[in-house]
């Protein structure tokens, strides 16, 4: 019993995760290649941060047909969850197993900085520890991080409850309704652009991550390194 944290060529976030999951939160933690064609004795998946294939193409448009992906969309279609930040969120996306898609910043640069979060969905597996409209704050790194969806698309997400974070006051990157994180119909695939990873130690004067975290644990079933051995 233990979580995947998939690591692609790119990748720079995949250590903030696995420290977050392992070191703090004492789970059963494994870096997964891109390379590999299965997923079997896990039983969570996180997509990390960074520029898988160096963001050509679009951000994640590659990452979408490594060896992994089928193997992730079949543990995802099983209920098992699925996690992914930042170019994690973006790889859901281009693989289809999230709504939308994540488009460049409406200012065309680059923002690095900590931002206020709704809460607006906390009867997901990852968010049961928040309550409902908390008012959290994550750091958020990225240059193509505004969602964006048809007006379909997004009353289909705000009817079915599907938003899960939002931005609250000021909006960083253009994105529509003011999406920070979804889940897909069954609320078992998360993609959020801000990095709850980031903020999940006193040291770095937030913590406001690690409950997202520690509700996976709690919801998914998921043994801790102790456990496991």
């Amino acid at each position: 019993m233990k979580i995947a944290v998939v690591v692609f060529p790119g990748s720079n976030c995949d250590i903030d995760l696995f420290e977050a999951l392992h070191t703090v939160c004492g789970a059963a933690v494994e870096y997964v290649s891109h390379k590999r064609d299965n997923l079997d004795g896990f039983d969570a998946v996180m997509l990390p941060g960074g520029f898988s294939y160096g963001d050509y193409l679009r951000c994640g448009a590659i990452a979408r047909f490594s060896n992994i992906m089928p193997a992730i969309v079949e543990f995802a279609k099983q209920g098992k969850p699925v996690f992914g930040t930042c170019n994690g969120f973006q790889i859901l996306t281009e693989a289809g197993l999230l709504p939308g898609a994540l488009k460049q910043n409406d200012s065309l640069k680059f923002i690095c900085k900590t931002v206020s979060l709704t809460v607006e969905n906390n009867q997901t597996l990852f968010t049961t520890q928040y309550k409902k409209k908390e008012t959290i704050a994550l750091p958020i790194a990225h240059a193509d991080g505004s969602y964006y969806a048809d007006e379909e698309t997004l009353a289909e997400l705000e009817e079915n409850h599907q938003v899960v974070f939002r931005y609250a006051g000021e909006n960083p990157n253009g994105s529509l309704n003011n999406i920070a994180g979804i889940t897909n119909k069954a609320g078992n695939v998360l993609g959020m652009m801000p990095h709850p990873e980031r903020a999940v130690e006193a040291i770095l004067g937030n913590l406001d991550g690690l409950r997202l975290f520690k509700s996976l644990l709690e919801n998914g079933k998921v043994t801790t390194e102790e456990a496991v051995r």
